[in-house]
């Protein structure tokens, strides 16, 4: 009897066990690997793709390259990436290459100025932009460079932008895309903002170049157009494509495919008022072109037909349908097109897509082992009526094994942007797997101002910050509030970003429907947002313009109705500030003005400073304790 009772003891014990271990948690979210597609193999049998597994101890994330046959099997390591790939920054004939390096061009530094003084720690500027994302102007850009190769070996740089204040790739989060070979090999082309100080700081207004090796001479190709043309790429056949968003100063512009077809330029995704293009890749015979766009809350693979010298339409089709999101477009062979692919259970892995039928299948099992492991947590759609009566996308998380007889806590998630896409993304630190399997239901509103959903939708957001969209999520939360299984008492509200901006409106305007509020990076103030942050046609688009000028009616209505520090004296709610020292986007004086509010009022409130993190949490121990602390708070106050 006592053996049979220590063995039933130590299968309860063991079931305990197990079922502790089958959910998500912010140790398991930081073993993952993450995966990304480099591209398709030299001989057209193998996909390249690299995995970054976290090292804690370590704090830094390690990357291993490998391949894999196109039609499966196991993952095979690669020691050396340019034998199985092509060096696309080598030209055609093999005789340059292509790289960017940073340049000194303009004086910032004290000893710049003042030579025998070096070891001042001074920084002088006349204009702006004195500061970028997380860096500090120090007058070096980052600048295309030639390189002959002679006998295999390189030969003497040459800088294609000599003393020119510009940098290519765009900061900060260009990338090598951003300067390519035409298909010729006669001219290198590539994207660039040519403005600096001041003026670099109000336009988005950048351009795509071509440089002739033969005559030396650069012309810019899209002077035409006085927004955002970025990222060009060439087919065979030698016709060139880019990305175009057509107005200067709106950084959130519908973002459309163009291409040039003989002396003319054509817009392939125009007539698709409710397309915004992410990325885009040729097809391989050059006769059409795969791209990626968010679409009714999730991101798909659509097609668009190059209608070449023909003059005709092009056709735009869309390939894959689901509850997923197609991210990016690694390559194609044949029929064959190889995709990443996530949703709020997974992260990144290869897929491939039958590009006739739009069929789909995995690819790479990096993180088979532990989803096997952990319960999957149920995802819904949800239409919800808006104030204006609008029908509105809402996704709804729940925990694993949900029971509807049963209540639980739910939190209200506010996406950042505030014009980007709320749709199937799998995140590291917004992790919505992580918290539904911590027992919340998660809601997350396709409020206005989101791509997917049509372009007036998009747009409704500027110069309408704290309005409409504020009231999109409180008519989402209301929603919710009504289900039986909704612990009305359990409410909390959490966002980054312009989701840490409606955080703070919200505090200020909730009316009780919310226990609990978590802001991380979120804008506190408008009037000293405007004179802290970075990139100046942010604001000047989006609320209207300067403080200032009196004479605005738009701008002084977001000073006095939309920033959140005019209503903080409605605050009575526990708040977390998150918020990263060397984000110039979203200066740390915001979350440290808020943080203040709080404590000078008397509310439960907790300030958590990431000292060596910008906009985002990059290293792997800080991105735990964010975590932990996250849900600490919610343990605490929810």
């Amino acid at each position: 009897m006592k053996n049979r009772s220590i063995f039933l003891l130590i299968l309860l014990i063991s079931g305990m066990t197990a079922q502790a271990q089958n959910l998500m948690t912010p140790e398991l979210l930081w073993k993952l690997g993450r995966v990304s597609g480099k591209g398709i193999s030299k001989d057209g049998k193998y996909v390249v793709f690299s995995v970054g597994t976290p090292d804690v101890a370590a704090n830094k994330i390690n990357n291993k390259t490998y391949k894999i046959a196109l039609t499966g099997g196991p993952a095979i390591p690669v020691t050396n990436v340019d034998e199985v790939l092509t060096d696309t920054k080598i030209s055609p004939d093999g005789k340059y290459k292509i790289s960017s390096k940073d340049v000194k061009v303009k004086k910032i530094a004290g000893s710049d100025f003042y030579p025998g003084l070096t070891k001042s720690n001074v920084l002088i500027y006349d204009s702006l932009n004195y500061r970028h994302w997380d860096t500090w102007e120090d007058g070096k850009f980052g600048h295309v460079m030639l390189t002959p190769i002679v006998n295999g070996k390189p030969g003497k740089a040459k800088d294609l932008m000599p003393g020119e204040p510009y940098d290519c790739p765009l900061k900060p989060d260009g990338g090598d895309e951003g300067y390519v070979w035409s298909s010729d090999g006669k001219r290198v082309v590539y994207s660039c903002k040519k403005k600096f100080g001041t003026a670099y700081a109000i336009s988005t207004n950048t351009d795509i170049y071509a440089y002739d090796i033969a005559s030396g001479v650069t012309i810019n190709l899209t002077a035409d157009n006085p927004g955002y043309d970025v990222q060009p790429s060439f087919n065979k056949q030698g016709q060139m494509a880019w990305l175009q968003m057509k107005r200067d100063g709106y950084e959130s512009d519908k973002q459309d495919l163009v291409a040039t077809t003989g002396d003319f330029k054509l817009n392939l995704t125009g007539n698709r008022d409710d397309i915004h293009v992410s990325g885009y890749k040729w097809a391989e015979d050059g006769r059409s072109l795969f791209f990626t766009a968010a679409v009714n809350g999730t991101s798909q693979l659509f097609n668009v037909t190059y209608p070449g010298l023909t003059r005709m339409m092009p056709i735009v089709t869309q390939v894959t349908n689901g509850d997923f999101d197609i991210n990016d477009i690694v390559g194609q062979k044949g029929n064959t097109l190889v995709v990443t692919r996530a949703d709020y259970n997974h992260a990144n892995e290869l897929y491939t897509v039958d590009v006739t039928n739009g069929y789909m299948k995995q690819l790479s099992h990096v993180n088979d082992a532990i989803y096997g492991s952990i319960g999957m947590c149920k995802t819904e759609r949800r239409s919800v009526k808006t104030v204006d009566g609008k029908d509105m996308l809402v996704w709804v998380v729940y925990p694993p094994k949900f029971d509807p007889a049963k209540k639980y806590p739910a939190l209200l998630f506010c996406e950042g942007g505030p014009q980007s896409a709320l749709t199937q993304f799998y995140s590291f630190r917004w992790n919505i797997q992580l918290m539904a399997s911590k027992g919340y239901i998660v809601v997350l509103p396709n409020r206005r101002g989101m791509p997917g959903h049509g372009t007036a939708w998009n747009e409704e957001i500027s110069k309408d910050h704290g309005g409409l969209a504020m009231q999109d999520y409180l008519s989402a939360t209301d929603d919710m509030l009504k289900e039986p299984f909704v612990d009305k008492t359990r409410f909390g509200c959490v966002g980054a970003s312009y989701g840490g901006y409606s955080v703070y409106m919200l505090a200020g305007m909730h009316k009780k429907r919310f226990k609990t509020f978590i802001a991380h990076d979120g804008i506190f103030d408008f009037r000293s947002m405007y004179g802290t942050t970075e990139e100046m046609w942010f604001p000047n688009w989006d609320y209207g313009g300067p403080y200032w000028d009196k004479d605005n009616a738009a701008a002084q209505k977001s000073y006095r109705e939309f920033s959140p520090s005019n209503f903080v004296a409605n605050w009575d709610t526990p708040i977390l500030i998150f918020h990263g020292e060397k984000d110039f986007r979203v200066p740390l004086e915001q979350g440290l003005q808020a943080f203040q509010a709080a404590q000078l009022q008397g509310i439960k409130s907790k300030l958590v400073v990431m000292q060596d993190e910008n906009h985002w949490v990059l290293h792997p121990q800080n991105a735990l304790v964010w975590q932990y602390e996250f849900f600490k708070w919610l343990n605490e106050t929810l």
